[in-house]
């Protein structure tokens, strides 16, 4: 993961995305080795089932699509 603090000058809202950007990478990695993690972003509206750890970052990088419908089991 690369650092993506900004300088401590920088404008709040640029430091507000790259803290973002670094959340995002960090959820990305632990939802790789959470099964109920997943399942709590598809509830959320980040539709991250079946994707990378790329793929769930960028997700993540943007608001939620809107709640998904409960899995077909009843979880």
């Amino acid at each position: 993961m690369t650092d993506p603090e900004p300088a401590p000058d920088a404008i709040p809202g640029d430091r507000l995305s790259a803290m973002n950007a670094a959340l995002a990478e960090w959820a990305a990695s632990s939802a790789a080795e959470s099964p109920s993690l997943i399942e709590r972003f598809e509830a959320m509206g980040y539709r991250v089932r079946g994707k990378s750890r790329e793929e769930v970052a960028e997700v993540l990088k943007h608001p939620p699509a809107g709640p998904s419908a409960p899995p077909a089991d009843g979880r």
